[in-house]
């Protein structure tokens, strides 16, 4: 796996990779990760990866960190950990 750039954002860390003829956009927060995986095909090269990553997408991005950390948090507090 290659790291090809590291896209600055306020709300979340966002590393690109290509790996495999795909190009892979990780998001991280805190100690949660998401990661989409793009075939290389589907682009015309890494400026269309910011294309993906408009604003509608952050912000659902940064939804989805809240909803994934309560998640976890309720699991721990289910079982008195």
């Amino acid at each position: 796996m290659r790291q090809l750039a590291i896209i600055p954002h306020p709300e979340a860390k966002i590393t690109l990779f290509s790996w495999n003829g795909k190009y892979l956009i990780k998001l991280e927060k805190g100690p949660l990760e998401q990661t989409y995986k793009v075939s290389e095909l589907d682009l015309t090269g890494e400026d269309d990866i910011h294309l993906l990553l408009d604003q509608e997408f952050m912000d659902a991005a940064v939804r989805r960190f809240a909803a994934m950390h309560h998640d976890l948090q309720a699991a721990f507090d289910r079982h008195g950990l």
